[in-house]
């Protein structure tokens, strides 16, 4: 009961069905980390709390003092070079992709990198757990959501393109490649759901159509104001005005002479 307990006090933000492994989850509990994990995805991204969990295992390498758990692109990467270095020293490594991914808070990538944390300093393989999704994007999620909850083209492209990737990489070439592959991703989603769905997206007649349909040319509109005397307060009921669903009156303002002051 403690367990589920923990799991879901550990994922309340997760878009993934499981969460983390019951022997990674007691395993975390048993280090009795000095921060309140509420979102793994959030926790794990400044390496502050990777580098308290390594500094269990090699207290002189990874010194508490040394880290700074705050959330600005520059704490993070100074915290997760001063861990790579730490950890080559002792003949270790973690995946850089996998770090870099965790940084900018990638979907699936964080737990990935806490249970290769776990696997490494502990000597135990994780057995009968699925990994997150490899391309690390919000598709699983976007996959659980009713139709007319999931992501637009913007959205879409703001869930998988963070604005720390833009920051770290700020070529714009690059960007631009990974903004067209989601909108990409995007569209080919949305043409398997027209065909899976195709009454969902069946065309219908909207306002401007109604309205351009009871539009009267403006050649027969003359032609009933004509045929009414030449007043247009008068609504048309000839034959050749039928259907037009608008009237028209003239209104005369009237404006207040002025005088000017040079002529008095």
């Amino acid at each position: 009961m403690f367990d589920r307990a923990w799991s879901i006090m550990f994922y309340p933000q997760s878009h993934r069905k499981a969460g983390m492994p019951r022997e990674v989850l007691k395993w975390l509990q048993s280090l009795e980390l000095s921060v309140y994990l509420k979102n793994v995805r959030r926790d794990f991204s400044n390496g502050f709390l990777v580098a308290e969990i390594l500094s269990r295992y090699y207290p002189q390498e990874f010194p508490a003092h040394a880290y700074d758990n705050g959330t600005s692109l520059a704490s993070k990467q100074r915290n997760w070079r001063q861990i790579e270095r730490s950890l080559q020293k002792q003949n270790l490594h973690l995946m850089k992709d996998l770090i870099d991914r965790s940084i900018h808070c990638k979907p699936g990538a964080a737990e990935l990198l806490v249970q290769e944390v776990y696997t490494l300093l502990t000597n135990q393989s994780i057995r009968g757990v699925q990994g997150p999704q490899s391309d690390f994007t919000d598709e699983e999620y976007q996959e659980l959501l009713p139709a007319v909850a999931r992501s637009t083209a913007s959205r879409a492209i703001k869930n998988n393109l963070r604005i720390t990737e833009i920051m770290a990489e700020p070529d714009i070439s690059t960007n631009q490649r990974k903004t067209e592959a989601i909108l990409q991703r995007h569209l080919e989603h949305k043409a398997a759901e027209r065909v899976n769905n195709p009454g969902r997206f069946k065309g219908r007649a909207n306002l401007d159509r109604l309205a351009s349909r009871n539009l009267v040319p403006s050649g027969r509109r003359d032609e009933c104001f004509a045929k009414s005397g030449g007043t247009t307060s008068k609504l048309c009921s000839s034959s050749t005005c039928r259907g037009a669903a608008v009237s028209f009156k003239e209104i005369k303002v009237h404006q207040p002479v002025r005088h000017s002051l040079i002529n008095n």
